[in-house]
């Protein structure tokens, strides 16, 4: 279509700009202001709609979107030793300047020498938790050493009977004594994980009550260390693995915490289903509240599923309707977020719902105040009742589109905002010169042209009279 120039003169400048700027402001998009139109691709809807989707959650108690899942203390597992602390930095700034508070890492479980905590590989995070009050230090306590060594059966229940004879009281002595001295008293310590599973020595099955009998010494000993504020964390695998979970659960006085590590498993299943499986997350919460315990996920993240935006998004929703006491995602392929490149969607849902609040943004421009600029003369409606911009200049509401059929010809009331001309002030003569605005397309469609153009000079009647300002 052609471009052509629309020329207003004299005094319909007021009420001619006033116009389109009102208009501009009842029919701007919903997208920042920019004036991006939304992409018509079924990949870019979806994207938008996911987008709205995740920031129209409800917050708990009703509360504003997002704001729960704000206020639950979160991290990521993002390695074990000091480069877990110096990485926590990065996964602030990809979230917009949200700092995880929860740090999370595991002891080695392939010597004693290392489950007992040596100093040199706490010191990091004694310093990272020390720096700021609301920070959490949550560590993964091993039970046994060659923890992942492929034991036995008979041999892991010899060990957890000697465990429960006291023979291995004085590793954990030891690693209390260290936690406390580097200023770290309050962890949570995660004892014994996952012990429904195979996967570790520490596991439950081959043994349950010795099992339990060796969980109750270990706290006990633990919280004999003068000074320690420990909290322990029963947190097993979600679902019911090699033996249902609450076979292994050593007691109320021995357990500050029912966790749950729940991984996207096995593949093809909904949330839904990891929700009301037996043992599942559903079963957690239940469990958890006739036992008067809070609930945490020490693990969650992507597995077999691939990059899965919507396990994500359901572990998200789930945590802020259940408020734990903290969560922390694994993140490293394949099971996270940041760090995993293969998971862009899962990324996107995580990022979006866990990034800081941005401020909103400033207005580019504001209907009223260009609707009556100070220096811009008043327009007086005719006695034929032409339409005008309305008296306010800032509305409390969005304005109606659609301007009064048969407005009055003046205010009742002289609008406190109404435009004058200060006293002194004269047109200047006439430059010769337009001056034009570029339009957007949507206004040019409207007005047919692609510039909205007006010539600065004196007011000349068609009918007599004056050439005064009016």
């Amino acid at each position: 279509m052609s471009h052509r120039p629309l020329a207003v003169t004299g005094v319909c400048i007021g009420a001619v700009t006033a116009g389109l700027l009102a208009t501009t402001a009842l029919t701007e998009p919903e997208n920042g202001g920019r004036g991006d139109s939304v992409p018509n691709s079924g990949k870019a809807r979806s994207e938008l709609r996911d987008q709205r989707r995740d920031q129209a959650q409800p917050g708990p108690a009703g509360g504003p979107a997002g704001e729960g899942a704000r206020e639950i203390p979160f991290g990521a597992f993002l390695g074990s030793g000091p480069e877990g602390v110096w990485r926590m930095a990065g996964l602030k700034r990809w979230l917009g300047g949200r700092e995880p508070r929860v740090g999370h890492t595991y002891l080695p479980g392939d010597l004693w020498s290392n489950i007992e905590g040596r100093p040199d590989f706490l010191y990091p995070w004694a310093k990272w938790r020390d720096a700021r009050k609301n920070r959490l230090f949550v560590l993964n306590v091993p039970m046994l050493e060659r923890n992942e060594a492929d034991v036995p059966d008979a041999e892991v229940d010899r060990l957890l009977t000697a465990g429960a004879d006291g023979r291995f009281d004085g590793h954990f002595r030891t690693l209390a004594r260290r936690l406390v001295g580097l200023g770290l008293e309050d962890a949570v310590l995660v004892l014994g994980w996952e012990m429904n599973g195979t996967t570790y020595t520490h596991r439950c099955k081959p043994n349950p009550g010795a099992w339990k009998a060796y969980w109750q010494r270990i706290v006990t000993t633990m919280r004999e260390v003068p000074g320690q504020r420990f909290r322990f964390d029963f947190a097993p695998a979600r679902g019911e693995d090699a033996i249902g979970w609450t076979k292994c659960y050593p007691g109320d006085r021995y357990v500050d915490i029912v966790g749950m590590d729940s991984y996207d498993q096995p593949p093809g299943e909904e949330f839904k289903e990891h929700v009301r499986q037996p043992y599942g997350l559903q079963h957690q919460i239940d469990f958890a509240a006739r036992h008067g315990k809070p609930v945490s996920y020490p693990e969650w993240g992507l597995f077999r599923g691939g990059d899965n935006p919507a396990y994500v998004r359901g572990m998200l929703n789930w945590i802020r309707q259940h408020r734990p006491v903290y969560h922390t995602i694994t993140d490293y392929c394949p099971h996270g977020v940041w760090r995993c490149g293969k998971n862009p969607d899962s990324a996107r849902v995580f990022r979006r719902t866990m990034s800081a609040p941005q401020p909103e943004p400033t207005p580019s421009r504001k209907p009223a105040q260009s609707a009556t600029p100070s220096t811009t003369p008043s327009v007086t409606p005719s006695a034929t009742g032409s339409r005008k911009p309305s008296a306010s200049t800032e509305p409390s509401t969005r304005p109606s589109a659609k301007p009064s059929t048969v407005p009055s010809t003046r205010p009742s009331t002289d609008p406190s905002a109404k435009p004058s001309w200060p006293p002194s002030w004269k047109p200047a003569p006439s430059s010769g010169r337009d001056f034009c605005l570029n339009l957007g397309d949507w206004l040019q469609r409207l007005l047919g042209g692609g510039r909205f153009c007006f010539r600065h000079g004196p007011y000349v009647p068609q009918h007599g009279g004056t050439s005064a300002s009016r």
